[in-house]
């Protein structure tokens, strides 16, 4: 007993003398009568725990030999006895082993502990491990009875245990091996259905969930001989969905595809406890990249955060107090040291594996030697830990309770703090409170340091209902022209007036956000049109905790959404519309590069394939749509791209929808009426998208060929059609499919007003009328010039062929010049009486403007193409080019109009990106008119204007000396 007795000097004083003497009094009775320092020890053990005494009283035989060989002893004998509960006859003895195998487990590490003689990670080990020895006994017990009538002829449960695939996880405080004296256990069952070799029903999982109901059983229910431990299975991938035990595929497929931040910090604890350790290592191996991300996460400290900030919001905890303060969750209490902990852990353990500890007192050990803690807060906070965790013990031992608060009745609080040793409450306070006030400026530190109402400009205080003047001033200093303004909208925002901050939680995570939003705001090329943006998009968002909570972790992501909402109002329109556009700038490679055609296809082929019904694949279409008009508009906003570039990548967008949109339409179609036996299908795309120069804004000019074998007369389905009706039918769906409103918006404007004979001719035309059409002289000269744009984007590769070769032979026809180049000019004519060129800036309808050089490549290819078929491309750039290098125009007069071409497409792009209508320059914003110095390539927007003015006057002079009269 010299060990348990060697450290008198710290045993706290009995705080109920008279059961303490009852208690010896009655173990005395039962034969032990105890002497000297072993009865003092026991006095204080039964005279602060009544728990404690009880079981001595039931456990008197066992006490005797405890304090005879000492409890490093005594508990090896204990957990010899648990581990082998496998070998009792039946469920009842088992049960009963290791309920009794519990109750000397408690007094046996609780004298080790008041005595002093263990430290806090000896007693926890010790609890953890005999744990360990339950669980696993328990499990063993289960498997051997499972093999009895089973489908292995395995009997020893050793080998059951290690070979038959299922795991039990510990988590939590069990998994670091930090137990308290009355924890439950958290576990999480897994197993590998390809191994695990019992069935119910021919069902593995059923197998593995009722060994999981017999592990609780046999651990969790109270019988007369009490319980072993409470067990917690809610750990396990989306408890709430999900039986008790799961597939180790399962898991991993979770974990992959939906796992969560706070089971990322759960998982830093876990361990494989009992059962085939060698798979549970395996998962865990497996899901590292889950835990442990390379990236820097501060969404996960956010996220872990909150769930602290939440158990404050219940109100199970106000300020540093002693009466009735929860030392594991209030204020400066344990949670606080652990989160400390966890949270720097999955920041940085995915770059540091030194860091990636189970236990709270290793991890902070780890920080320290990584240079990420400071000396000073390691030592106080491992000091912290140690006491508050003795303390938590003192708590519990009391009466076995789960509890980690202290009592609110100046009696109950008296018994603690003589259970823990000290002489008064006010003593035991001030000890408390020390610790507790180091712990709190340590987390506080960390986590909780509120962002500064103000910045580096000067204060930017919202609250109240007037202007603070200050904050007035700091606005002005900041670069907003009407400050009250955007004051006023602020504090409306404070007060929730707003959707997206009708919650504590969001308008606590604007205080935050404040000042970096209105810095990157102030930042931008037009303050106050920025805010106003800004204020559009916050106001229409439905919640708003997600987004600042984004945006506070991602300070270039808010300075990236302040610069589209100074510079382009069109996409922030966009933004404040539709909101989940936002996912895309997350995307790492959004700003690297413009979307390529191959992986347009695969990405929105993927989107349409889950969609499920029709309507699906149509909403589906325009999230996709609006996603990628955004990514190519922020592209060219931000500078990633040449404005000139997204013509083509506008281009590309639309012929991925229109032909994966096609693919759904006949699908859909064949399901009453069936297909066309030998028929095909082509879509051919005129003006911007035929030549690749499409805006954000642009509609789609289509045609529709179909061709089918002359024997074929209906389709093949129960509801046959005549050929011709069915590829109309087939056109308008497609149009329909593209045009019509859903959910989620329209898609795109179809105009078919080029097909032959106009809006008077069917809207898909067979591919003999289509080429006699235009082979023959049926065609308008101006149909003749819209064909000269004319490319095939969706058709199988026979009719593709024909199709070109009647653009080519259309196109290629000997006409009259001089008559061609009067239809021409009479064109353009009326359509400067149409839609008059305000300005310069009306970039298609001007003089020297986009029509201009589109009507002088169009008709110039018309004239020579039937002498030199290589001048013919639907780009209007390519063309002139193609014209320059068969030397069918002069080098200077290929590079003026190409100059033109290339300068107006890229104000264009610009401007259809950011606004509606044409330029206005006078009330154009600072940030537009930066974005077309650009995109423009001048010095600043005066030497721009200059610019423009002289290739709009060099093309029209072009113009006019080819078509002149």
């Amino acid at each position: 007993m010299n060990d348990l007795a060697a450290r008198l000097d710290i045993l706290p004083r009995p705080f109920d003398r008279e059961r303490a003497e009852r208690t010896l009094a009655a173990l005395a009775d039962a034969g032990f009568a105890p002497t000297g320092d072993v009865r003092e020890l026991l006095a204080s053990v039964f005279g602060n725990s009544p728990f404690l005494a009880r079981l001595a009283l039931r456990e008197h035989e066992f006490l005797h030999e405890l304090v005879t060989v000492g409890p490093q002893i005594s508990m090896g004998a204990i957990v010899a006895r648990a581990t082998h509960a496998d070998a009792n006859a039946d469920e009842k003895n088992a049960m009963a082993a290791l309920r009794r195998a519990k109750r000397q487990a408690a007094l046996a590490i609780a004298m080790a502990d008041i005595s002093g003689l263990w430290q806090l990670e000896e007693i926890t080990g010790a609890l953890t491990h005999f744990a360990d020895a339950c669980v696993g006994g328990a499990l063993r017990f289960l498997l051997r009875a499972c093999a009895v009538t089973g489908e292995t002829d395995e009997r020893d449960p050793v080998t059951l245990e290690s070979q038959t695939g299922l795991v039990v996880l510990a988590m939590g405080k069990y998994g670091a091996f930090e137990l308290n004296y009355s924890s439950d256990i958290d576990l999480v069952v897994l197993y590998d259905a390809e191994r695990f070799p019992f069935r119910k029903k021919g069902d593995a999982r059923g197998a593995a969930v009722d060994i999981t109901k017999g592990l609780i059983r046999l651990l969790d229910e109270t019988t007369a001989d009490g319980y072993v431990f409470r067990v917690d299975l809610r750990l396990r991938p989306d408890a709430g969905a999900t039986q008790v035990a799961i597939s180790t595929e399962a898991a991993e497929l979770y974990y992959e595809s939906m796992g969560q931040n706070w089971e990322r910090a759960a998982m830093i604890k876990a361990r494989a406890c009992a059962g085939d350790l060698e798979a549970g290592r395996t998962f865990l191996k497996n899901i590292e990249p889950f835990i442990w991300r390379r990236n820097l996460d501060y969404a996960a400290i956010e996220d872990i955060h909150s769930i602290k900030r939440q158990i404050h919001a219940h109100g199970r905890h106000g300020p540093i107090a002693v009466a009735g303060h929860n030392i594991k969750l209030g204020r400066g209490g344990i949670r606080e040291i652990e989160f400390f902990a966890q949270t720097q852990q999955l920041i940085l353990g995915g770059r540091n594996p030194d860091l990636r500890c189970a236990g709270t007192i290793p991890a902070i050990a780890a920080l320290r030697a990584k240079g990420f803690v400071s000396d000073v807060a390691a030592a106080d906070l491992t000091a912290a830990y140690r006491f508050l965790r003795t303390i938590e013990h003192r708590l519990q031992m009391i009466e076995d309770e789960q509890t980690h608060t202290l009592p609110k009745s100046r009696e109950s609080l008296e018994h603690v703090a003589c259970f823990a040793g000290y002489e008064d409450v006010e003593s035991f306070g001030r000890a408390l409170t020390a610790q507790l006030e180091t712990v709190q400026a340590d987390y506080a530190h960390l986590f909780e340091r509120a962002p500064p109402l103000g910045s580096a400009t000067g204060s930017l205080v919202f609250t109240g209902v007037e202007d603070d003047p200050a904050t007035i001033e700091t606005l002005q200093k900041m670069g907003f022209r009407d400050p009250g303004h955007a004051a006023a909208a602020i504090r409306g925002w404070h007060h929730g007036r707003i959707r997206a901050t009708r919650s504590d939680r969001a308008r606590e995570l604007l205080t935050k956000l404040m000042p970096a939003l209105l810095d990157s705001l102030a930042a931008s090329a037009d303050p106050d049109a920025a805010f106003v943006q800004f204020d559009r998009f916050v106001s229409r968002l439905p919640a708003g905790v997600q987004l600042f909570s984004l945006l506070l972790a991602n300070p270039q992501l808010l300075k990236l959404i302040a610069m589209i909402a100074g510079s382009a109002p069109r996409l922030a329109d966009t933004m404040a519309r539709s909101p989940q556009v936002l996912d895309a700038l997350l995307d790492p490679g959004f700003l690297a590069e413009l979307p390529a055609r191959e992986q347009l296809d695969l990405t929105f082929s993927a989107q349409i394939s889950a969609a499920g019904d029709y309507e699906s694949v149509l909403n589906s279409a325009r999230r996709f749509v609006r996603e990628q008009i955004f990514r190519v508009g922020v592209q060219v906003v931000e500078g990633a791209v040449k404005a000139e570039a997204a013509g083509t990548a506008f281009a590309a967008i639309a012929e991925c929808v229109i032909a994966g949109l096609l693919g759904k339409v006949e699908s859909e179609l064949a399901t009453t009426a069936g297909r066309i036996d030998g028929g095909a299908f082509a879509v051919i795309a005129m003006g911007k998208l035929g030549g690749r120069e499409m805006t954000a804004a642009s509609d789609l000019d289509l045609i529709f060929v179909y061709d089918a074998p002359k024997q074929v007369e209906h389709s093949d389905g129960p509801k046959p059609l005549p050929v011709a009706v069915y590829y109309a039918r087939l056109a308008q769906r497609l149009i329909s499919a593209l045009t019509a409103q859903t959910a989620e918006g329209g898609l795109y404007d179809v105009d078919m007003r080029l097909r032959p004979t106009g809006n008077q001719g069917p809207v898909a035309v067979s591919l003999e009328s289509f080429a006699r059409y235009y082979r023959t002289r049926e065609a308008w000269t101006w149909e003749r010039l819209a064909l000269a744009r004319g490319r095939v984007i969706a058709a199988p590769a026979a009719l593709r062929r024909q199709i070109e070769e009647t653009i080519c032979a259309g196109l290629c026809l000997k006409t009259e010049d001089a008559r061609v180049a009067a239809e021409v000019r009479e064109m353009r004519k009326k359509l400067a009486a149409q839609f008059p060129a305000k300005s310069m800036w009306d970039l298609k309808f001007a003089p020297g403007g986009l029509i201009d050089i589109e009507f002088t490549a169009q008709f110039l290819q018309l004239k020579l193409a039937p002498a030199k078929r290589d001048v013919l491309d639907p780009n209007t750039v390519e063309a002139l080019q193609r014209l320059e290098k068969t030397r069918s125009i002069g080098s200077d007069e290929a590079s003026a109009l190409i100059g033109a071409c290339e300068l107006q497409h890229a104000l264009t792009q610009v401007l259809r990106i950011a606004v509606d209508g044409v330029l206005d320059p006078a009330h154009a914003t600072t940030g537009l008119k930066a974005l077309l110095v650009r995109a423009g390539e001048a010095d600043d927007f005066t030497a721009l204007e200059q610019k423009l003015a002289r290739v709009q006057s060099a093309a029209r002079a072009i113009y006019e000396q080819f078509l002149a009269a």
